[in-house]
């Protein structure tokens, strides 16, 4: 693993505390149960990165978490709304709930009835419902193929940035498109203006505004590429870090095209 830590990374990895805020329902499960989901803010200090010990063994711990069990997933009735991690959850984005991995880290996840697998950011705790270890968004479930049964049996492996960056770079090679690094998903359209123009300011790579729309609720992302490499990755996090612009998440080209085509 490459010695320097990614700023994002390191921000993830910093100590917190957490604060209970208020809870909503979680959409039904397939028995029509309801489950009270319960969203904590993490707030999260940002180290000076001179300071930050490349030799944290934090990383080691992580990446080796492994694990089988019940995935289901969770859409229309929390797109919009704020997650655990204090962003806006997106049903169309790849993100999942989980119980301990830390916010903002990766996993990637394989249905193990047909071997499909996707990357996606933990964003969102729990409770979860019956025996549940995972909710997945909505786009992820489609992309393992069990959002129509609503559940599924998943393997879930911890991975470094870095490490999800270059598997998701490399499907998107195959699929002739690109990666994106997705800076902040607003649902005001004025919020997210505010922060493309903040970048602009400080004369960083154009940031792009991509609305959707899902039964009548608008998001606006702001993505930031196509990303080259992982050292790139790691010098535009640097760089917003320093505006305070920390919550980040790579994205692909596919994702951007859902987007658009939402709103034609």
């Amino acid at each position: 693993m490459n010695k320097i830590i990614p700023v994002f990374l390191i921000i993830v990895l910093s100590g917190c505390t957490a604060e209970q805020v208020k809870t909503s329902d979680i959409s039904s499960p397939p028995s029509d149960t309801t489950v009270a989901r319960h969203h904590s803010i993490l707030h999260i200090s940002v180290p000076n990165t001179q300071d930050a010990d490349p030799q944290d063994d934090i990383l080691p711990r992580i990446t080796r978490y492994l694990k089988q069990g019940i995935a289901s997933w969770y859409g229309p009735k929390f797109h919009g709304r704020k997650t655990a991690s204090g962003e806006i959850y997106d049903m169309y984005a790849m993100t999942a709930a989980h119980k301990t991995l830390p916010l903002s880290s990766y996993a990637r996840v394989t249905n193990l009835k047909n071997q499909r697998s996707v990357i996606v950011r933990i964003n969102d705790r729990g409770p979860f419902y019956g025996n549940r270890v995972l909710d997945l968004s909505y786009a992820a479930a489609k992309k393992l193929d069990i959002e129509q049964a609503g559940s599924g049996k998943v393997e879930i492996k911890a991975i470094a940035p870095e490490q999800a960056l270059a598997q998701l770079q490399k499907t998107a090679k195959k699929q002739e498109k690109s990666v994106y690094l997705q800076v902040g998903t607003f649902g005001k359209k004025k919020r997210a203006l505010k922060l493309q123009n903040k970048i602009a300011a400080h004369h960083l790579p154009q940031a792009k505004i991509l609305p959707s729309t899902h039964k009548g609720s608008t998001l606006y992302r702001v993505q930031m590429g196509p990303i080259k490499s992982p050292a790139s990755a790691r010098k535009l996090s640097a760089q917003l870090a320093k505006l305070g612009i920390t919550k980040t998440q790579f994205v692909t080209e596919a994702i951007m095209q859902k987007q658009i085509a939402m709103i034609q």
